[in-house]
């Protein structure tokens, strides 16, 4: 069964959550286009959440970005409706193409509206009994040749498929947010996955303009397989600056110089806040209970949840308070738990804090004006080359970071949880935005 006759019933399931709501717009636009172009066959799109209002929400999302994109592609859509003279203007022709998208779309709160369904994303809370009880119902529901492709970032692909008695027939389909924007799936491919599923995911990848990274079925997969890492090496690098500098001031230090130090769009504790402190802790315990001898906890993360701190994201995508406090989307303040209230960045514990970090290598180069610059390959070398004849205590910091990123992404390839270096490179640019890739020469 092809990619066009399987698509012509589909379902996402956790459909307005972060993740499954951008997936939704990526295949609603598709199957918006695809209906234009076969005007007979029918295509159905069902939308499965547990919370109406958030339905209602996912569907005006859903309405105002194909506008958008209607609008991004008008020369397309002026192709698409040529032979029709009704349609003329251009906000006609957006019209009409936002109506084919929302025709198509079915919502509901139950597995039932899948029961036709023969590709089916999943894109549930990122947690394993959840995620199997959906599988397991969904067994009993389907048809038998229907596919299945879950958005988890951690748990092994082989367990979910065992547990969820669907055995050949899922693989992992690791979007990264926003789903919409990221061009990055990372594919993990079990070993006994359907030959036909594998090779329909990546039709399915041109078909919506992604790149396929590949994966090991090995818990927490590269992306997170790094992250996780690198967000608990920075927790024990605030824990030793502590001793000296304060746990707040420490907090702060560590998260400037991943950002500006390693010209990284975001310092590792606004990622962690973005991702969720709560999601940490959760990968976290999947990684530790599917990798032998891991030994991946953190008693500040631990915490920090006790506290009710827990970072992540709003339903409209507005960044919560974790470790750090925001104020339209930007850091202006550290928490403390010791007292149970954020330090604003520019009271004088933090500010005093930047002194001691001493001078940045080449305050002239920042993230997001190197991401724009066709010559950045040789700004990097430079750069990072200039860090052996200057010191510094952010520099001592920056430099124990990058080393140990480089480790993280190392141990990635000797775990065979990547292929190579390349692989892991691949989604820590395209997936995480950094500039270049963990395993690299810079500094040697």
């Amino acid at each position: 069964m092809d990619l066009n006759t399987r698509l012509q019933n589909v379902t996402v399931i956790g459909a307005a959550g972060k993740m499954g709501s951008g997936i939704a717009l990526l295949l609603a636009q598709e199957l918006g286009f695809m209906a234009s172009e076969n005007k007979d066959k029918n295509f159905i799109l069902n939308l499965i959440d547990i919370n109406d209002n958030s339905l209602l929400g996912l569907m005006k999302y859903i309405r105002e970005q194909a506008t958008a994109t209607a609008e991004r592609q008008i020369n397309r859509l002026r192709t698409l409706y040529k032979d029709h003279s009704d349609l003329v203007e251009n906000g006609e022709m957006v019209s009409e193409y936002v109506h084919e998208v929302m025709l198509h779309v079915r919502t509901g709160k139950t597995l039932e509206l899948a029961k036709d369904s023969l590709m089916i994303f999943e894109a549930a809370f990122e947690k394993e009994e959840l995620k199997r009880e959906i599988y397991q119902e969904l067994a009993t529901l389907v048809p038998k040749e229907a596919f299945f492709f879950t958005n988890t970032s951690s748990i092994p692909i082989h367990i979910l498929a065992e547990q969820g008695n669907i055995s050949t027939r899922l693989i992992g389909y690791h979007f990264y947010n926003p789903p919409a924007v990221q061009k990055l799936v990372e594919l993990i491919v079990p070993d006994n996955v359907s030959p036909e599923l594998k090779s329909l995911s990546l039709d399915l990848a041109k078909r919506l303009d992604k790149k396929i990274v590949p994966a090991n079925d090995i818990a927490g997969f590269i992306g997170n397989g790094h992250f996780i890492r690198d967000g608990l090496y920075a927790l024990r690098e605030v824990q030793n600056l502590a001793a000296k500098f304060g746990f707040v001031p420490a907090i702060y230090m560590v998260d400037k110089v991943s950002r500006d130090y390693l010209l990284r769009p975001m310092g590792i504790f606004q990622l962690l806040d973005y991702v969720g402190i709560d999601v940490f802790q959760m990968i976290l315990a999947v990684m530790n209970r599917y990798i032998p001898k891991a030994e991946l906890q953190s008693d500040v993360i631990d915490r920090y949840m006790k506290l009710g701190v827990k970072g992540g994201q709003t339903s409209s995508g507005a960044q919560k308070d974790g470790f750090l406090k925001y104020d339209k989307g930007k850091p202006v303040g550290v928490y403390d738990p010791d007292k149970y209230q954020y330090v604003a960045l520019q009271d004088s514990p933090l500010k005093e804090t930047d002194a001691k970090l001493g001078e940045h290598p080449d305050a002239r180069l920042a993230w997001k004006d190197l991401s724009k610059d066709s010559d950045k390959e040789n700004k990097l070398k430079k750069y990072f080359a200039s860090w052996k004849s200057k010191t510094g205590l952010g520099l001592d910091i920056a430099k124990r970071h990058f080393l140990a990123s480089k480790e993280t992404g190392k141990l990635l390839v000797d775990m065979k949880v990547a292929a190579s270096a390349d692989e892991v490179n691949k989604v820590l640019t395209l997936g995480f935005f950094h500039l270049y890739g963990p395993i690299n020469n810079y500094l040697e």
